[in-house]
């Protein structure tokens, strides 16, 4: 694809390209529908399980072997179910974050006065295939770790002869942490995977330098990335903050965007 440049001798400042705040509703959405599901099924079969083996006394090992049998059949059951449901998740994720990203970027290419037509490059799909690969690790993780945490209550349950309401108030309180890092995962890596496939298009475009635009949202900000807004960076190479090179939306829950700069013809 050619390189752009801007039609006057001043340098056109595209439009801020966003991620995309009704995929993130809809994915985080499907993410949690499956945290729902697997704790309704956890919640029914541990209490089913508890009531038939009620530990009389703390050392009492017979409750515990059984409980623990039953846990470990969850665990594979939901381990199973999450593992198949993370490579369609993964892919309905990255094909939508490009199609939205691309457009995005096309309508702000229209409003500098540019028209472009996008194709699958081999960047942009290495791009789509780390997306993909990330996805899927995360969604596997979300299981393994309730899944592993569950079990240490549960049996932490029966070697303290506590009752079966104390642990379903623990198994509430640990689905509302998987819940949170589950939107955080969703949130995080819409962020992520814009920046990432917008940076691939500037890239192929030409567009050699874009200016950090901090999000002004979240309690806590980054100073870096604070002090950084409305700074030009290259954008091969990233902005140097806080000992490293970085890009808008590459940390971890970071909301920083760019805009792309095109260059005008006595540049």
């Amino acid at each position: 694809m050619p390189t752009l440049r801007a039609p006057t001798r001043k340098p056109v400042v595209l439009r801020r390209i966003t991620p995309n705040a009704g995929l993130l509703a809809a994915y985080q959405k499907k993410l949690d529908a499956l945290v729902a599901e697997m704790h309704a099924s956890l919640l029914y079969w541990l209490k089913a399980a508890y009531r038939k083996n009620q530990p009389e006394r703390a050392q009492d090992a017979s409750p515990a072997r059984d409980l623990q049998e039953v846990m470990r059949r969850l665990s594979r059951r939901w381990q199973k179910r999450f593992d198949e449901a993370a490579p369609m998740l993964a892919n309905y994720f990255a094909t939508n974050v490009q199609d939205r990203t691309d457009a995005m970027l096309k309508a702000a290419l229209k409003h500098g006065g540019f028209s472009v037509q996008f194709s699958m490059t081999r960047e942009m799909n290495d791009v789509m295939q780390a997306t993909i690969g990330e996805q899927v690790g995360l969604i596997r993780s979300i299981a393994s770790e309730h899944l592993s945490q569950v079990e240490g209550m549960v049996m932490r349950s029966v070697q303290s002869g506590r009752d079966l309401g104390t642990l379903t108030k623990d198994l509430e309180r640990r689905y509302g942490v998987t819940r949170r890092r589950a939107a955080l995962i969703a949130r995080d890596q819409n962020n992520k995977a814009t920046a990432s496939m917008n940076r691939v298009r500037q890239e192929s475009l030409g567009i050699t330098q874009a200016i950090w635009r901090h999000s002004h949202a979240g309690r806590e900000p980054r100073r870096s990335h604070l002090a950084a807004d409305g700074k030009t960076y290259d954008v091969k190479k990233g902005m140097f903050l806080d000992g490293e090179w970085t890009w808008p939306g590459r940390e971890i829950n970071c909301r920083c965007t760019s805009q792309a700069v095109i260059p005008g013809w006595d540049d």
